[in-house]
């Protein structure tokens, strides 16, 4: 359930509000957004097609059931956008607002895949190899992977493009940090407190 919840936020805050404004949600939406623009491959499509050609690594480094799940949630977050952008639309869209809205909906829905030990796909699948290897949270290694492909989507499509998207990636691997560090804890029942 909570990978399967990460994934539908996650496909929310890029189908709604990110790719809208073809701002790359993190690196693989940034190749997602190239091949949209060179291809005009559909968005969800593009973003299913780069992630699985990155689950070689996961199988690799991170195991089967990671790499599974990760399949899972992919097809889930691909799902979410290709619906989100056929069958809703948002009569009043500023780029600012969408972009801190959508920033928000990818770093919760990013940190709960992160925190069930399942990547986003994509990038997240080396910022996750990092993390356990090197024992920090994802946000950072994420960040500066992502500001890579980003200066390569900016200069080909438009600059303005990374600006938008160094935001919303600082805005989500914020998110993702914090909800990668929550602490659920579990009450005793009734039964069990000593008299």
């Amino acid at each position: 359930m909570i990978v399967t919840a990460g994934g539908l936020i996650q496909g929310l805050g890029m189908g709604l509000f990110l790719f809208p404004h073809n701002i790359p949600s993190g690196g693989a939406g940034g190749i997602a957004v190239l091949l949209n623009y060179f291809f005009y491959l559909d968005m969800g499509f593009a973003l299913w097609a780069v992630n699985f050609s990155m689950l070689v690594l996961a199988i690799k480094y991170l195991g089967n059931r990671c790499t599974i799940w990760t399949m899972f949630a992919i097809t889930v977050t691909s799902l979410s956008i290709y619906f989100c952008q056929k069958t809703i639309d948002i009569p009043f869209q500023n780029v600012w607002i969408d972009l801190i809205t959508g920033s928000l909906f990818l770093g919760a829905g990013v940190g709960l895949l992160l925190r069930q030990g399942v990547s986003n796909g994509g990038v997240g699948v080396l910022a996750l190899i990092i993390s356990s290897m090197r024992g920090v949270l994802p946000g950072r290694p994420l960040f500066w992977i992502n500001g890579f492909i980003f200066l390569l989507t900016a200069s080909i499509i438009k600059w303005e493009i990374i600006v938008q998207a160094l935001l919303s990636q600082w805005i989500s691997t914020k998110i993702i940090d914090v909800v990668f560090k929550i602490r659920f804890y579990h009450g005793y029942p009734f039964a069990y407190r000593k008299k």
